[in-house]
This record gives C-alpha cells, sequence and structure tokens, in this order.
C-alpha cells in the first residue's frame, strides 16, 4: 500500500513539473513571436514613408522642371529677339564703315549716304517712290485722287507715321526743256516729287532704279524703302502693317517672285540681250520680285547707294535689282498681297477680310486703262481713309 501511494505521489509531481515546463515554454515562445511584431511593422512604416519622401521629392523636381524649362524658352525667345537686334545693327553699322572705305579708296562723297552731322537725314519709316514719266500726268492725277493723300495729308503722314510718299522722275536730255519745265509746274503745285539725276528714258529703267534708291538714302534715313509704277492701286496702310512684321530683320527683299524665261529672241517684248549668261536657251530667271512693286530694307538700299557704280543693269529692272541680291545673304518674303488682281479678285479678298496691297493687272503689266479704272479699284478694293492713320500707332 505504501509503495503504491509513492508511485501516485510520483506521478503527480511529474505531471506537475511538465505542465509548468510547458507553460514556461509556452510563455517564451508568444514573447519572441509578439516582441518581433513591432520591429517588422516599423520598417514597413519606416520604408513606406521614404517611398512617400521620395514621391514628394520626385513631383518637386518634375514641376520645378516644367517651371524651369518655361522659363528658358522664355530666356531663349528674348535672346533671339535681341540677336536679331545686334544683327541689324551690326549691318547697318557695316554698310556704313563701307560707304567710308569706298569714299576713302574711290574718292566718292558718301557723306550724304552715311550721314553728314551739318546736313542730316531725316528718320521715316519707309519711303515711297511711285516711277512716273514725264507723259504720265494723267496717271500721277489718278493717283493723286485716290489712294496717295495730298497736302496737309502727305506732309502729316510723313511727319506723324514716318511715310514719306513721292513721285521720282529725272530730266530730260535737253535742259530746261517744256518738258521739266511743266514737272517744276507740277511740282510747285502738289510739292510730291523727287527729281533724280537721271536722263528719262524707257530702257533706263534699271538705271533709274539705282538712282532712286541712292537719292532717297542720301535724304532719308528710312527702315524700308518701296519703288512702285504709277499705274498700280496700293493701299498704303497694308503695305506699312506688311513691313512692319519684318522691321527687325536686317536684309529683306519684298515682293512677288517670280522666275520667268529668258527671252533671247530679238525684237519682242522683255528680251535680254545678254541671255547667254543665263545658260542654255530655253532657261529661267533667278527668283526676283516682279517690277510692279517691291520693298527693300534699310542695307539693301545702303547697298545699292555705296555700290552703284559697279552694279550690272540688265534689259529688264526687275531682273536687274534681283542680281544684285543673288550673291547677298537676303531674304526672299514672296509677298502675294502684292500682285493681286483688279476687281473681282481684290474686292472679292477685300470683303473676305484680306485687304491686298496692291493691286494690277498682268496682262498689261499694271492697271489696265489705270485713268480711266483707278477710281474703280480704290472704291473696290481700297482699305478705306482712315486706315492709313490707324497703323504704326
Amino acid at each position: 500500500m505504501a509503495k503504491g501511494r509513492a508511485e501516485r505521489k510520483l506521478s503527480t509531481v511529474w505531471i506537475l513539473v511538465l505542465c509548468a515546463s510547458s507553460f514556461f515554454l509556452g510563455m517564451l515562445f508568444m514573447n519572441r513571436f509578439w516582441g518581433g511584431v513591432p520591429e517588422t511593422n516599423g520598417q514597413i512604416i519606416s520604408q513606406r514613408r521614404r517611398e512617400q519622401e521620395l514621391r514628394v521629392i520626385s513631383d518637386d523636381c518634375a514641376t520645378k522642371k516644367k517651371r524651369g524649362q518655361a522659363d528658358i524658352m522664355g530666356e531663349v525667345s528674348k535672346t533671339h529677339e535681341a540677336i536679331q537686334s545686334l544683327d541689324k545693327t551690326i549691318s547697318t553699322l557695316q554698310m556704313e564703315l563701307a560707304a567710308t572705305r569706298s569714299s576713302q579708296e574711290m574718292g566718292i562723297d558718301t557723306s550724304s549716304v552715311i550721314g553728314n552731322p551739318s546736313h542730316p537725314r531725316k528718320k521715316a519709316f519707309v519711303v515711297v517712290g511711285i516711277n512716273t514719266a514725264f507723259s504720265s500726268r494723267k496717271r500721277r492725277d489718278s493717283v493723286r485722287e485716290t489712294w496717295m493723300p495730298q497736302g496737309e495729308d502727305l506732309e502729316k503722314l510723313e511727319r506723324e507715321k514716318g511715310i514719306v510718299i513721292r513721285f521720282t522722275i529725272g530730266h530730260s536730255a535737253t535742259s530746261t526743256s517744256i518738258l521739266d519745265r511743266a514737272i517744276d509746274s507740277e511740282e510747285a503745285e502738289h510739292n510730291d516729287f523727287l527729281r533724280l539725276d537721271h536722263v528719262e528714258g524707257y530702257h533706263e529703267l534699271s538705271a533709274k532704279t539705282k538712282i532712286f534708291f541712292s537719292t532717297a538714302v542720301a535724304k532719308w534715313d528710312a527702315d524700308f524703302y518701296v519703288k512702285v509704277d504709277d499705274d498700280v492701286h496700293v493701299n498704303i496702310g497694308m503695305l506699312a502693317a506688311t513691313l512692319a512684321r519684318h522691321r527687325s530683320k536686317p536684309r529683306t527683299y519684298i515682293g512677288c517672285m517670280k522666275s520667268g524665261p529668258v527671252l533671247s529672241q530679238k525684237d519682242v517684248k522683255y528680251h535680254e540681250p545678254e541671255f547667254w549668261k543665263f545658260g542654255e536657251e530655253g532657261n529661267k530667271y533667278f527668283r526676283h520680285a516682279t517690277g510692279q512693286i517691291y520693298a527693300i530694307s534699310k542695307d539693301l538700299a545702303t547697298y545699292i547707294s555705296i555700290n552703284h557704280h559697279v552694279l550690272h543693269k540688265y534689259a529688264n529692272e526687275d531682273v536687274s535689282l534681283g542680281a544684285w541680291f543673288i550673291g547677298l545673304d537676303v531674304e526672299h518674303i514672296d509677298e502675294r498681297s502684292m500682285c493681286c488682281g483688279t476687281p473681282p479678285d481684290c474686292e472679292w479678298k477685300a470683303q473676305a477680310g484680306n485687304v491686298c496691297i496692291a493691286s494690277f493687272d498682268w496682262s498689261c503689266s499694271g492697271i489696265c486703262k489705270s485713268v480711266e479704272r483707278m477710281k474703280e479699284v480704290h472704291e473696290k478694293c481700297g482699305e478705306g481713309d482712315g486706315a492709313i492713320w490707324g497703323v504704326l500707332s
């Protein structure tokens, strides 16, 4: 009996020991398990926080990059404009330097071209020379009655807008002839001529063009110089507005660019005696502005003035002008609004809001019967009497 009790006591003790051991082992395991969770959660939270910080930094960098790109584009645009202005200034100085060298090397007086302190040139925006002849009094009157301001308005246009308009004409082969006296009388009445040191003649138009630009440059310091025929209708306001868009460019040649055939046959209109210079028979001219109207910038007009004695004259005036620029760094601007047709062409364009600069008939190289039709063209295709005063404000 005693032995049985002892065995039961021993079993009870071992059961208690095993229970206690299991409890302590369980507590140890649970402590290790739950003790590791906060550390793992902390790592996850820290990692997510770093990702959010990186995302914020990345977004901030992207925003700053976009702002930086916009700032850079703005600075590039300003720099481009500054370079264009500087290029124009340098080009002008180069022209003046060339004039000075020319006067020193060849004994030519160019003081009137580059500016003389005792006789300063008048500042202008554009000088418009209307090419005319002794026999064209009625054409001139038709222009005066339509698109060319008269009297005080002509002076006001020059004074307030810098737009100078003059009929350009030379003199006859016989000094003080009746033709010259008639122009003197007309000039006294209207005061709208620019007299040239040139003997008038149809086959001398290339020479007259050179002399016009040389004379105009000597008298006015303008941004542009325009030549137009007296049988062409012009909207001066549209002309000025168009030229203003190209004001920052140093060497511009503006007009309706063409490339017609070189006519080698004699006794035909626009025959080119020096056709052989343009290559094989049937070749075309290089690009040049049609002669009814075109504009050139100050540097190009000054170039003509300085080099007039060596610039070659071809049979056709517009070809000659194009030839003088063909080897220069010149921007040719094909401005189709400078060669609109007469009504209904220019009329339809005006109604659509595309007012033409100049209108004429290609078949006549001007407005056919311009004396009779100039008023009609002006009424249907004109920009309105007030348009000219709204430009360059």
